[in-house]
């Protein structure tokens, strides 16, 4: 069941941010005013989770702006957080799936309720960046219909990250 974030259930925010695998990296390529990649596999495979964020309450009852969970169970296993973009695309600033609930549809039912929220709002899409080694996200963005739409080579360049490189994907409704 799915369910807007709301003062009685903020605490369930985070819950769904557990650490995913790094199997590799995908190497975008433009050319013809068009995008498209290839896989790079790592022959040693790494995890890597990102540090849990503090949520504000400005996204509860706000009309630019919100987090949806998903339970099973009254347990929280997933999440999406977005907001209306200057641009016209709602920008999904973060889905995460419990790591024991992956592959189970959860992720595409939170894409949808998404793709709900931007229509209503008459947003001309979804957005959002993640990195190239998160090989396993960038797969279900591009099965979901998302293409990529820019690379961001310096975005990252302060971190301990800055080998990797932010891609930026986009659906059009």
């Amino acid at each position: 069941m799915i369910r807007k974030m709301t003062h009685a259930n903020i605490g369930d925010y985070n819950q769904a941010n557990e650490e995913f695998m790094v199997i590799g990296r995908i190497v975008p390529r433009y050319e013809n005013d068009c995008w498209s990649y290839t896989e790079e596999l790592y022959s040693e495979p790494y995890s890597k989770q990102y540090e849990d964020e503090d949520i504000h309450t400005s996204y509860i009852d706000n009309e630019r702006k919100v987090v949806f969970f998903y339970y099973v169970d009254n347990r929280c296993v997933g999440q999406i957080r977005m907001s209306a973009s200057w641009n016209g695309y709602a920008f999904i600033e973060d889905l995460g799936i419990c790591r024991d609930y992956r592959r189970q549809g959860i992720g595409k039912r939170l894409l949808e309720h998404a793709i709900k929220w931007a229509e209503q709002h008459r947003l001309i899409g979804l957005a959002l960046e993640t990195q190239d080694v998160n090989v396993l996200a960038c797969r279900f963005y591009a099965r979901n219909g998302f293409v990529i739409g820019g690379v961001d080579t310096m975005l990252y360049s302060k971190f301990s990250t800055a080998h990797e490189k932010a891609i930026f994907w986009y659906y059009m409704l």
